[in-house]
């Protein structure tokens, strides 16, 4: 079911490892900040909990934030995710574009960093 008004931003990338190495980089604070621009990752890694993105981008600070939705150790990892740098919430199509677009970049990196 998708709510009136939430974004469905979609995108995916082919990655030559182990579910346990994509696993490890998805869940690892030290893994994120290597694919995720810098960004510090807090959460304690629960189905139900908060997890919290903040850094600094162009000299402006930011904290994007989600909920972790699902949780299956080396199978499945889904979140909620809000970005404080997206699109403005009256232009919901510039805001999808921005979204899908910065999946793309980030799935990129996290395919260079477990290729490695």
């Amino acid at each position: 079911m998708i709510m009136k008004g939430q974004l469905i931003a979609e995108t995916s990338v082919t990655i030559k490892a182990t579910p346990q190495q994509v696993w490890k980089a998805i869940t690892t604070p030290s893994s994120i900040e290597k694919y995720l621009m810098g960004t510090h990752a807090i959460s304690d890694w629960k189905e139900g909990s908060p997890i919290t993105y903040e850094d600094e981008y162009n000299g402006k600070k930011y904290h994007d934030k989600g909920t972790i939705r699902k949780f299956e150790p080396g199978k499945l990892f889904q979140s909620t995710y809000w970005s404080s740098m997206g699109g403005k919430k009256d232009e919901p199509e510039k805001e999808k574009e921005h979204a899908t677009n910065n999946w793309k970049a980030v799935l990129q990196k996290l395919k260079e960093v477990v290729e490695e």
